[in-house]
C-alpha cells in the first residue's frame, strides 16, 4: 500500500509537468542571420544576369512596341502618334499573312524531315561501326559552318546557270534541269533541303546524346526476351527518347519561326516574296529597314515576337508539361501533381 501511494506521488507531478508544457505555446521561430545572407548571396549572383535579361530583352521589346504606335523614319524622336494602324496595316497585308503561311509549312517541314532522318542517323551512330567518328563530323560540320557560308554557298549552286543545272547537262539530264531559286514551286523545296541539310547535325547530336543515356540492361533484357532490332528500338528507344524528342522539337520550331538569314542571303531582298519563301523577319526587313519606314518594322517585329510567345507557351504547356513536372521533386511536385 504504501507503495502503490509513493507510485501516485511520482507520476502526478509528472502528468502536471506535462500538462503543464502542452498549455505552453511554443515560441516563435525568428528569422536567422543566415536566411538574409542567403538571399543576398543569390542577389549577388542573380542580379548581373537580371539586369543584362531586362536591358537587352525585356528593354527592347517594350521600347519596339512604342515605336510600333508611331510613324517614324528611324531618326530623332518619333512625333506622329498613329496608334494601332501599323498593327492594322500589317494583317491587311496579304505578303505578311503569305509570310507567316510560310513559316508554318517551315515549322511542319522540318518536323517532318529532320526528326526522323536524325533518329535514323543517331540509330546507326549508335552502333559500333568502322568509320562512326568520321560520320559523327561529317553530318555535324554543316551546322557549325556560317550561316553567310552556306547561304552564298547554295545559292551559287542552284542558280540557273549554277553547278547543279551543269551538272545535270553534262551527265545527259537536261530535262531535269529547274530554276530551284526563283521558281514558286520548288523553290520552298529547295528551301527545306538547306535547311535540313544545315540543321541536321544539331538533332542528330542531341538524338545521340540521349540514346547513350539510356540503360544498357534494358537492351539486354530485350535480347534475352527475343526481340528483334527495330522492335527493340520502337519499344525502348523511342519511349525513352521522348524527352530530347521534344526538346529538340521546341528548338526547332522556335528556329523556324524567327528564321531569316538563309532566306535573305539565298532569295536577296526581293524575290523570296514572289519565289514563295519570305518569312515574318524577311518581311519585317524589307519593309521596315529597306523602306526606312522603322515604325511599321517594330510593329511587324513585336507581332513576331507575340507569335512566338504564344507558340511557346502553349507548347510548353501542353508538350514540355510531363518533362517540367517530372522534374519536381518534394513538395513543390507533389503540390503540381
Amino acid at each position: 500500500m504504501h507503495d502503490t501511494q509513493a507510485l501516485q506521488r511520482t507520476t502526478v507531478p509528472e502528468q502536471d509537468a506535462v500538462s503543464g508544457a502542452g498549455a505552453t505555446p511554443a515560441p516563435e521561430r525568428r528569422p536567422r542571420r543566415t536566411d538574409w545572407r542567403k538571399r543576398g548571396e543569390i542577389a549577388l549572383l542573380a542580379g548581373p544576369a537580371l539586369i543584362m535579361f531586362l536591358g537587352f530583352v525585356i528593354l527592347p521589346v517594350a521600347m519596339a512596341a512604342f515605336y510600333g504606335f508611331f510613324k517614324w523614319n528611324g531618326f530623332g524622336w518619333p512625333t506622329e502618334f498613329i496608334g494601332l494602324d501599323n498593327y492594322v496595316m500589317i494583317w491587311q497585308d496579304d505578303t505578311f499573312r503569305a509570310a507567316v503561311l510560310h513559316n508554318g509549312i517551315i515549322v511542319v517541314l522540318s518536323l517532318l524531315l529532320q526528326g526522323p532522318i536524325a533518329i535514323l542517323f543517331a540509330l546507326l551512330m549508335n552502333q559500333k561501326i568502322r568509320g562512326r567518328s568520321i560520320i559523327r563530323i561529317l553530318i555535324f560540320v554543316p551546322y557549325v559552318i556560317s550561316e553567310v557560308i552556306v547561304g552564298i554557298g547554295w545559292s551559287l549552286m542552284l542558280q540557273d546557270a549554277g553547278a547543279l543545272n551543269s551538272l545535270l547537262e553534262k551527265w545527259g539530264l537536261g530535262e531535269f534541269q529547274q530554276s530551284w531559286i526563283a521558281d514558286p514551286a520548288i523553290a520552298m523545296t529547295s528551301l527545306m533541303i538547306i535547311i535540313t541539310w544545315k540543321y541536321l547535325g544539331f538533332a542528330v547530336i542531341l538524338m545521340l546524346a540521349g540514346m547513350q543515356s539510356i540503360p544498357e540492361e534494358l537492351y539486354e533484357a530485350a535480347a534475352i526476351d527475343g526481340a528483334g532490332f527495330w522492335k527493340t528500338q520502337w519499344a525502348i528507344t523511342v519511349p525513352l527518347l521522348g524527352p530530347t524528342i521534344r526538346i529538340w522539337a521546341f528548338l526547332s520550331i522556335i528556329g523556324s519561326l524567327q528564321l531569316f538569314d538563309l532566306v535573305n542571303i539565298i532569295w536577296g531582298q526581293y524575290i523570296a516574296a514572289t519565289a514563295g519563301t519570305s518569312t515574318m523577319a524577311t518581311y519585317m526587313y524589307q519593309n521596315g529597314h529597306l523602306a526606312g519606314s522603322y515604325g511599321f518594322g517594330n510593329a511587324v517585329a513585336v507581332m513576331l515576337f507575340i507569335i512566338t510567345l504564344v507558340v511557346a507557351l502553349f507548347y510548353q504547356r501542353f508538350v514540355l508539361r510531363r518533362d517540367t513536372e517530372g522534374a519536381l521533386t518534394g513538395d513543390s511536385g507533389r503540390k503540381r501533381k
